[in-house]
């Protein structure tokens, strides 16, 4: 099959095939050079990731949280950022580059190079390279074995909502939130609608948590960026394992049922497909108890088999992988 044919999963396989030793397949490449190191890449694409009017200072901040989620997923202390930034010469350039060196300082990142360029679009394009701390280890997603429980360490949902919201003319600067004008909610439907348009364009990466994972003596983790399905489907498949996901112990954010409501979405459907939440799933062995600082919570166990379901009150059904497909 050609690779232009296959889907994001498909074609990262294929890509493997060219070089056995390759160290594509986790969320960064370890690079053992004195201390080891993981790199990652991501994007932000005007039109693709983010609606064509969103404040630049909003894209820098979400640009690098993205990439520092990657980082957490691996166990690594963000150190370094190269920045590939191409825009049209309507783009406030300084303030998108003054937001991206104040977000960098606050998670201890030096933003040390990179490339300017002109285009008819905005199109960023972030290197983010981190380190193993001491005495820490690489969590990788083919940790993974029968018996261990399935974690999480933030709520499902609300960034697809947020993205719902933004698609329906919500907006963010650095100082100031706004829903679509013509949306009616009540006031705790609106509280929770501005905290998801927050969740949407400003993810808090899970950074200490994943370093502190690190530490512990076999864990598989993975941000969860094109949703829990798609992601846990990944999973599963680097470790040779299936899983069981307890449907009654997804964490929600507050009022996403009566929100998604609203909206005429299905809120369990958000939950386990929606995407972009960039928190961290992963595994610990069975009777290990996650770390004190993190507010994570158990959803399900890592099982014989192959693939995930879901379950709820004795009946399971099979979770398909139906999140996010980049080249979908």
């Amino acid at each position: 099959m050609a690779p232009e044919t296959l889907d994001e999963n498909g074609l990262v396989a294929w890509l493997r095939t060219l070089d056995p030793q390759s160290r594509i397949g986790d969320d960064a490449a370890f690079l053992p050079a004195g201390r080891e190191r993981a790199v990652t890449v991501d994007h932000q694409i005007e039109g693709v990731h983010f609606v064509p009017d969103l404040h630049p200072a909003v894209v820098a901040e979400r640009l690098l949280a993205v990439n520092l989620s990657d980082l957490a997923a691996v166990g690594a202390t963000p150190r370094w950022a190269f920045l590939a930034f191409a825009g049209p010469p309507t783009t406030d350039r300084r303030a998108l580059l003054r937001s991206l060196a104040a977000a960098c300082e606050r998670h201890g990142v030096e933003l040390s190079g990179g490339d300017l360029a002109r285009s008819e679009r905005l199109h960023l394009s972030l290197t983010l390279i981190g380190e193993r701390p001491p005495r820490g280890r690489w969590l990788r997603r083919e940790a993974a074995r029968p018996g261990d429980g399935l974690w999480l360490s933030g709520t499902l949902g609300e960034s697809a909502i947020g993205r719902e919201l933004v698609a329906r003319g919500a907006r963010m600067t650095p100082e100031h939130s706004s829903l679509p004008p013509r949306l009616r909610l009540d006031a705790d439907a609106g509280r929770a609608a501005l905290a998801a348009v927050r969740r949407h364009l400003r993810p808090e990466p899970a950074t200490r948590l994943g370093v502190e994972l690190g530490r512990r003596r076999r864990v598989a983790a993975i941000d969860l960026s094109d949703g829990l399905s798609r992601d846990l489907d990944r999973l599963c498949r680097a470790s040779g394992v299936g899983a069981v996901v307890e449907m009654d112990r997804l964490p929600l954010a507050p009022g996403h049922e009566a929100l998604a409501r609203a909206l005429d979405r299905d809120p369990l459907r958000l939950a386990l497909h929606g995407g972009e939440d960039y928190v961290l799933l992963f595994t610990l062995p069975a009777g290990a108890r996650p770390p004190r600082s993190a507010s994570v919570r158990a959803i399900g166990r890592i099982v014989e088999g192959a693939g995930a379901a879901l379950s709820l009150r004795g009946r399971t059904e099979t979770l398909s992988p139906e999140g996010w497909d980049h080249l979908g």
